[in-house]
């Protein structure tokens, strides 16, 4: 993340450094403790870095559309989950998130096969 931004109101600090959250919640505390301090006890050891791309991405955006990156194959899930968009990490592995007002909640990272 760029030293060039302007935010009113530190939170969290996460790998990068300080930002105002933009990732509101995770689904697993594996997630938040990879995010928050590298631990790659929750998630696959090969996708740390493909997932720390994304999760970085993701508390940047301001609209969802700040997820389509090429190879991303962001879309909105459907049925009982439709509330959800999806992002790819690899193979059958996803990042899931809910956005409202600006802001990813609910964040998980699932094999969903």
């Amino acid at each position: 993340m760029s030293q060039a931004f302007s935010r009113t109101s530190l939170d969290n600090c996460n790998l990068i450094g300080y930002s105002c959250q933009e990732i509101k919640s995770f689904a697993r505390k594996g997630l938040e403790d990879f995010f928050y301090d590298g631990s790659k006890k929750g998630i696959q050891p090969q996708h740390a870095q493909k997932l720390s791309d994304i999760l970085d991405r993701l508390d940047a955006a301001k609209v969802v559309k700040d997820m389509n990156f090429p190879g991303s194959n962001l879309h909105r899930l459907k049925s009982k989950m439709k509330e959800f968009w999806s992002v790819k990490v690899s193979g059958n592995w996803r990042v899931v998130f809910s956005f409202k007002e600006g802001n990813a909640n609910h964040v998980d990272y699932i094999d969903y096969h």
